[in-house]
């Protein structure tokens, strides 16, 4: 790995203090304050695309500030975690860096519910709900809450291992679920019950994690009922679709990625390797269609484009978890070549005839710092 285009990387996230934009911050331009754009559905979906897609960024006239993301600082804790482990000569002052940072994501927590828990921070339209700003989701929460538990697991901070039993509290008792015969789903948020594979098996993740903490069954038979959900709905070749909704059956990187991770997270966590086989089929899909020889994450199965930051991130940490460093390496070389800028952040996207080379903090930047990390890490 170039570890000079590494620490630029580092010293580009540290400099700008962990804030950028994101894919999907255009809501908070102070025109969607305005009586018909603060409720109109269409005009808000449709502009959040629009804004996500255009090749070239138009957030300084709509005035969008640059953000301060809880997802931003968790990845941020994960990547200082497993640098503190990487190089233990200054390992004291990524400690500090990482007490910091769970400071100021505390503070980021919402208010109203049972256990810590984490949103964005803007409001989000989606197809199937609408999220205010910094509302949680189990996305949001499981992606934050693992940074936490890593962050526990190798430095041992208490804080860390508090607000992981703490977010086991809103997965059980704030999100709602749809049951399967003895299985269930856990729903994206409080405010919906859609039926999405990766955020049902992070919510379990974070039951899995509190578990190992606690010894509390509760979180261990729960996490087991909603990967048993998760695994029922596993197709022949190893795959799993985005969710259950019509328009939900795609089959991309970075979400794929998320159920093998957490999947193998729970194996470890809870001692039951009963989905081992599972497990197994859904990797060798995983590396026979992400990764092109050239080294490129894939980002559908059976299409190359886009090459995207974040499924170039969970290629990294997928293939890095299952022993496959070799790819990892050719990963992160193409990511270096291809989609980093001078200043060392990465470019959002790379189609096949443009490139939307607008850097995102938390999509790019904070994705590619911790599975650069952690790739770091397991060189040393």
């Amino acid at each position: 790995m170039n570890n000079n285009r590494f620490k630029k990387l580092k010293e580009y996230i540290e400099s700008n203090n962990y804030k950028g934009y994101d894919p999907y911050d255009a809501l908070k331009s102070p025109y969607f304050k305005l009586p018909f754009l603060k409720s109109n559905k269409l005009a808000r979906f449709g502009t959040q695309q629009l804004v996500k897609r255009l090749p070239f960024s138009i957030r300084p006239l709509l005035f969008v500030p640059k953000g301060y993301n809880p997802v931003t600082l968790g990845l941020s804790i994960q990547a200082y975690a497993y640098l503190y482990k990487a190089e233990p000569d200054i390992k004291d002052s990524y400690f500090q860096k990482i007490e910091t940072l769970i400071e100021e994501i505390t503070k980021l927590i919402p208010t109203g519910f049972s256990g810590a828990c984490w949103g964005y921070d803007f409001d989000w339209e989606a197809r199937h709900a609408k999220i205010p700003a910094y509302q949680p989701t189990v996305v949001a929460t499981g992606i934050i809450t693992n940074a936490l538990f890593i962050a526990h697991q190798i430095t041992g901070n208490i804080k860390a291992k508090e607000l992981v039993l703490s977010a086991a509290d809103f997965v059980t008792k704030d999100l709602k679920r749809t049951h399967k015969g003895d299985s269930f789903c856990f729903s994206y948020s409080p405010f919906d019950q859609q039926q999405v594979f990766n955020a049902s098996m992070k919510g379990a993740r974070v039951l899995a994690q509190a578990y190992s903490l606690s010894d509390n069954t509760e979180h261990r038979i729960l996490a087991k009922q909603a990967v048993d959900f998760v695994v029922s709905h596993q197709k022949e070749n190893g795959s799993w679709g985005y969710s259950l909704a019509n328009a939900g059956g795609w089959t991309d990187n970075y979400h794929t990625g998320y159920v093998l991770d957490c999947l193998d997270d729970y194996q470890k966590l809870s001692k039951d390797f009963s989905y081992s086989e599972n497990l197994d089929i859904g990797y060798a899909f995983y590396i026979q269609h992400f990764i092109t020889l050239e080294g490129a994450p894939k980002f559908y199965y059976n299409n190359v484009f886009p090459i995207d930051c974040t499924s170039a991130s969970q290629t990294i940490l997928t293939t890095t978890r299952f022993g496959d460093i070799e790819k990892a390496k050719k990963v992160a070389k193409y990511m270096f070549k291809n989609m980093q800028k001078t200043n060392g952040s990465f470019k959002f996207r790379k189609f096949k005839y443009y490139t939307i080379s607008t850097s995102f903090m938390r999509w790019s930047d904070a994705w590619m710092f911790v599975a650069l990390s952690n790739l770091h890490n397991e060189q040393k």
